[in-house]
């Protein structure tokens, strides 16, 4: 058998970190190469050499990337893994933020951050079951990323055999499985419910974002994961998964990963046989070598926007003297929200909210909305949604930012209304179809949900793939066409707006 050349191997190494974020240094060439061969001939290449050489030479399809991440990595997990730490989410963490919440928005979020086949999220669903879920003035989240779509689809079937229980109390068998005729073991639908799948790639994919739902969560599971990432990449995940925390959110990592990666962003806590990572509430700014460009929202429009608009339209050419007070009043509102993105891009919420006070435009007001929405403020951020919708009703990126809010407070119903008014406004927005797929899947209309992203991948296959798309949170259009292509594929496009 012939071995690939350690060039090749190097080339194929950066550009897997490029796309996916694992991280295969010198030492793991070996194990690179053998997987590379499985990927090669699950995708129809007799020769690896070939299969790497089209990789290097033309960007990888989405088919390519995924079956490449479901080799590359190890999809295999159980239920109740580290009991420790499941001790300290059900006896501590958990109750703190139940009674912390109890008079004011009984709400919690909860995302598991490379899910695999859905043990550890279904594992957070039966550990919340018996503390909140059963009261109906609870509103849960708990989401579940993976990279891999097809390991998504048996996450979304919850049957499990022996070997996933090797490690869970025998009771967690007992009260939340059915066996099955062919001696496997089915999860309840209960509990199944709670849990909502979808596609998301921590290398290329932005959170926090109400596009993926990756907002304002209390607790973040992202265990055996980061140590699959070389270092820069850890910290860089690490800084977004803080800034996808309210202030006082959980961080829980696997015990392998603690003393590979510093979290500079969290405090770290100790409960008996896990120590978990605590975001700071009142913590310094992170130290960022450039930001990323301001958020592309709508302008309340005077006429349709032009199919070929791409980000903030540029300003207005005006001619003669009786423009000049419109352009001064138009500069304070620039320097206001170019100074209120950079403090968004480095989580910076309060402070973006704060700078932002009394600016008017709607671009501002929406940028403020999104920043107390990403602090859990989802009253507040509603009612300031509600106040600039007021004044520019024309613009559907307000009513589409009102539909993630409402979504988020559990009004399904209400958050459907808002998203066909956005589209009444602007037909060709895709995200807002995206949206509207989801929220119908929850809802049981596969149909009618399966329509609404049909009409999403219309739109986005129009666009050049490296087009920016406006309410996308810096999203292109080739990255948003893979990520509806899987929820279509999978049936798993959950609840992320």
């Amino acid at each position: 058998m012939k071995t690939l050349s350690d060039s090749l191997l190097s080339q194929l190494s950066e550009l897997v970190a490029a796309r996916t974020a694992l991280h295969f240094p010198r030492e793991r060439r070996s194990d690179l190469e053998y997987k590379v061969r499985s990927a090669a001939k699950e995708l129809g290449f007799t020769d690896p050499e070939a299969f790497v050489q089209g990789l290097l030479s033309s960007s990888p399809t989405r088919e390519q990337i995924e079956v490449m991440a479901s080799h590359l990595t190890i999809g295999e997990t159980f239920l109740w893994r580290e009991p420790q730490v499941f001790a300290a989410l059900r006896e501590q963490i958990l109750p703190d933020l139940i009674r912390a919440r109890e008079q004011g928005n009984k709400s919690i979020r909860i995302w598991s951050a490379g899910c695999a086949s859905g043990e550890e999220p279904y594992s957070i669903a039966i550990a919340l079951r018996s503390l909140v879920f059963a009261r109906d003035d609870w509103h849960i989240t708990i989401l579940a990323t993976d990279i891999n779509p097809r390991a998504l689809q048996r996450a979304a079937a919850g049957e499990y055999g022996e070997w996933s229980f090797r490690n869970a109390p025998p009771w967690l068998k007992e009260r939340y499985f059915s066996r099955q005729d062919n001696n496997r073991f089915e999860i309840v639908p209960d509990i199944r419910k709670m849990v909502t799948f979808a596609y998301l790639n921590l290398a290329e994919d932005t959170y926090p974002s109400p596009l993926n739902n990756t907002n304002a969560m209390d607790i973040i599971f992202c265990r055996n994961v980061l140590m699959y990432f070389g270092p820069e990449r850890a910290r860089q995940v690490g800084q977004s998964l803080c800034h996808s925390l309210v202030e006082g959110g959980w961080l829980m990592v696997g015990a392998s990963e603690l003393s590979q990666v510093g979290f500079p962003q969290f405090s770290s806590v100790d409960f008996p046989g896990a120590i978990v990572y605590r975001k700071e509430t009142r913590q310094p700014p992170p130290a960022v070598a450039s930001l990323p460009p301001a958020i592309p929202v709508h302008e309340a429009p005077s006429q349709p926007p032009a199919e070929s608009t791409v980000g903030p339209a540029a300003p207005p050419q005006h001619h003669g003297s009786e423009m000049a007070p419109a352009a001064e009043s138009a500069a304070p509102q620039e320097a206001a929200y170019a100074r209120a993105a950079g403090l968004y891009a480095q989580g910076r919420y309060a402070e973006v909210v704060e700078n932002l006070e009394r600016a008017q435009s709607p671009r501002c007001a929406a940028l403020a909305v999104r920043a107390l929405a990403n602090q859990g403020k989802l009253a507040q951020a509603l009612s300031a949604c509600a106040m600039a919708i007021a004044a520019n009703r024309l613009d559907p990126g307000l009513h589409y930012l009102s539909a993630t809010i409402l979504q988020e407070q559990n009004r399904e119903g209400e958050a459907i209304g808002a998203l066909k008014i956005a589209l009444y406004l602007d037909p060709t927005l895709a995200p807002a179809h995206f949206a509207l797929g989801n929220l119908l899947l929850r809802q049981g209309q596969a149909r009618a949900a399966k329509k609404s992203f049909e009409n999403a991948l219309a739109l986005l296959s129009a666009r050049r793939p490296d087009d920016v798309l406006l309410e996308s949170e810096g999203l292109t259009a080739g990255r948003f066409r893979d990520i509806v292509k899987v929820a279509i594929q999978t049936g798993a496009g959950g609840a992320s707006i």
